[in-house]
């Protein structure tokens, strides 16, 4: 079954002639199979990239490690800093860069549930802090939900 927040933000982006790109760590690439279900979806996926490790951040993503060193890979600054790198390196207008913590157990001081989502053009970034409740693939897909409504929010 086509998700119907991922049918709203291909129908919203193809009217704005925009794409979109995602790196992804918590929800390990379910963002953009979520969106890559809708028919059609090639003309507004670029592309993304799952980025679980921390070392990838910046080997695929472009995540200063300095940045990461400083506040860790889950963080609100780590979030903007995927959704810029990935919207650079795969040439979208838009990108989503999601990271935070599953669960069961905290990560870094974080509980389960804490996902922090960056939503960015190349002119702004904005980052939403979440928490949200349930099993691992409960907040995993929660997070590409609300992922799905923050861009479609820059969009409106």
């Amino acid at each position: 079954m086509t998700d119907p927040a991922a049918v709203r933000l291909h129908a919203a982006l193809l009217a704005r002639a925009e794409t979109v790109a995602a790196a992804e760590s918590l929800t390990a690439g379910l963002f953009c199979a979520t969106l890559a279900a809708v028919p059609g979806v090639s003309a507004t996926l670029r592309g993304g990239v799952v980025v679980y490790a921390t070392d990838l951040k910046t080997a695929l993503a472009g995540v200063p490690a300095g940045l990461l060193d400083r506040h860790g890979p889950v963080s609100p600054d780590t979030a903007a800093a995927l959704a810029d790198g990935v919207r650079d390196r795969c040439g979208a207008t838009w990108g989503v860069g999601l990271t935070g913590v599953a669960g069961p157990d905290p990560v870094d001081g974080h509980a389960p549930g804490r996902v922090y989502l960056g939503i960015g053009d190349g002119r702004r970034t904005d980052v939403h802090e979440l928490d949200l409740t349930g099993d691992r693939s409960a907040v995993r897909s929660a997070a590409v939900d609300a992922a799905m409504e923050a861009l479609l929010a820059r969009l409106a």
